[in-house]
């Protein structure tokens, strides 16, 4: 068993989180940032964005997701936004990266709710 990090490309992989072993479901954590300019259009994207992941700014979410739930859920966005004035930013953040996310004031970490533990 070697330490990785949950968000790990590889598929099945052990890693220790807080002294607890483990398994990743080959999910990436994404950072997701938006500039709309409609309010009607933002709220919308807030609702999509609701049911893939957690709000960590105004305008910034935090979402773990498969490839096929961050292509499912970029695609509601690219429909939703009006590609003419707004923007919507998606970083995938590595294993590595991920590893050293740190937050001052309130806020919590991102975690996968469907980590399966050993």
């Amino acid at each position: 068993i070697r330490e990785t990090s949950l968000l790990s490309p590889q598929p099945s992989t052990f890693c220790i989180k807080q002294g607890v072993l483990c398994m990743s479901l080959n999910k990436h954590l994404y950072i997701v940032a938006f500039d709309i300019v409609s309010d009607k259009i933002r709220y919308r994207c807030v609702k999509i964005l609701l049911s893939y992941g957690q709000r960590v700014q105004k305008s910034v979410f935090e979402c773990i997701l498969n490839d096929k739930q961050f292509l499912e859920m970029k695609s509601k966005l690219d429909n939703t936004i009006n590609l003419e004035v707004d923007s919507v930013r998606y970083y995938l953040l590595c294993a590595n990266c991920e590893k050293n996310i740190s937050v001052s004031g309130t806020g919590l970490y991102s975690y996968d709710e469907e980590l399966i533990i050993i």
